[in-house]
């Protein structure tokens, strides 16, 4: 596998940071840095990282390089005055300077004071790695997606992928064992070092045995009191720290779809990783992966298209189920269903379909030899479709 993987965002950051300062966010060890760095090199800018001593310096005296036309500063959310120093820098220099800033968490979150950037920037996300960037493949658009069964599919493995997630280091590591001994690093990592230095937290060995113990409850219905229970630690504790990891970006959630026209549940919500190699089934991590791939979709459209679509799961109160649903404009545009081997249409799917119509209803397969093109359902387009095809096709 090839050491050097193109990932897409870099194109767009490059085209908006003449405009506006950019945050670019995203969990830990995901490429950030690697990428900053090669737009830094490629424009003779500055970077500076809050994690060196001398560049942390810098920072905090205004101490910048004047001569460059770029500065790029790393790990930023970890300055208490983070908010106030890029604004005085947007203030200060305008489109004289080209401001870019990147975290290991959600920007948004961690900051101090009530210094806003509100209009001075455009947010970015970089994820793990996904299927279409390892194959190489040209930029897709959201509009394409209920077409996206007319494309060929990637000829490429899937099962790297699958096995050893989307971070870079254990994806090139060059074998699941590598990989393996990566994984179980990272969470005592991020709970040692972010968790730490970001939180107000002294049970961090208890913080790093939820996160060990959300890998049997990933893609499910997240139950709180049963992690509550397990951990010995009171409901609010167990919600918070849950919180603590969804904002340094090594979990998120998502809420349900809750039709009016369907006795949906609306409160229940479901957990996924970033590292969806976390997951202890086969099952699992093949629905955290289009889980975290669909996610890509949302915030690609929102960062570079500029549209506002929106993740949920759908589930009946009797317990029908559809794993993923986007909306466009605030209704059901899109239905996923992840399946490993089955190629009937699922009967959570087909009810979901005929009742609330969104324009395209997948199910998507593990198995290339599945796929089939399905009658129409009210008008709706349903498809049984491999995950090469369809993540190759996703933006």
């Amino acid at each position: 596998m090839s050491s050097v993987i193109e990932r897409r965002v870099a194109q767009p950051i490059a085209a908006d940071l003449p405009d506006k300062m950019v945050l670019l966010s995203g969990p830990r060890q995901c490429g950030k840095t690697t990428l900053v760095k090669a737009l830094v090199d490629a424009q003779e800018g500055r970077y500076y990282s809050w994690d060196r001593a001398p560049d942390r310096l810098a920072i905090q005296k205004r101490n910048l390089d004047f001569d460059r036309t770029l500065w790029a500063f790393d790990e930023l959310h970890k300055f208490r005055r983070w908010r106030a120093f890029l604004k005085d820098l947007t203030d200060s220099f305008g489109r004289e300077r080209q401001l870019m800033v990147t975290g290991s968490a959600r920007l948004e979150t961690y900051g101090h004071g009530g210094d806003s950037l509100q209009g001075r920037y455009l947010p970015h996300h970089l994820h793990p790695v996904t299927y279409s960037e390892l194959c190489g493949l040209p930029f897709g658009v959201i509009s394409d997606i209920p077409l996206l069964g007319n494309a060929p599919p990637a000829r490429r493995d899937l099962g790297d992928l699958l096995r050893r997630g989307g971070f870079p280091e254990p994806l090139l590591a060059g074998s699941d064992r590598a990989a393996a001994r990566w994984r179980l690093a990272y969470g005592a990592r991020l709970v040692e070092e972010e968790v730490a230095s970001l939180e107000q937290v002294r049970e961090l060995e208890r913080i790093e045995l939820l996160f060990d113990r959300l890998s049997d409850v990933a893609g499910g219905l997240l139950s709180i009191n049963s992690l509550r229970a397990d951990l010995e630690v009171a409901f609010e504790t167990a919600r918070s720290w849950i919180a603590i990891l969804e904002r340094l970006d090594a979990v998120f959630r998502l809420p349900p779809y809750g039709s009016p026209r369907i006795k949906a549940v609306k409160k229940e919500q479901k957990l996924y990783f970033w590292d969806w190699a976390r997951c202890s089934s086969d099952g699992a991590r093949f629905e955290n992966l289009l889980a975290l791939h669909l996610l890509r979709a949302v915030h690609w459209a929102a960062d570079v298209e500029g549209e506002k679509l929106q993740l949920r799961y759908w589930r009946h109160r009797a317990g029908r189920e559809v794993d993923f649903v986007i909306l466009r404009g605030r209704r059901p545009w899109l239905a996923v269903e992840a399946k490993l081997t089955e190629s009937d249409l699922a009967p959570g799917l087909r009810y979901f379909i005929e009742r609330l119509q969104p324009e395209v209803a997948f199910q998507v397969v593990l198995d290339p030899a599945r796929e089939r093109r399905l009658p129409d359902i009210g008008g709706a387009r349903v498809e049984v479709v491999s995950a090469a095809r369809f993540l190759a096709n996703l933006p």
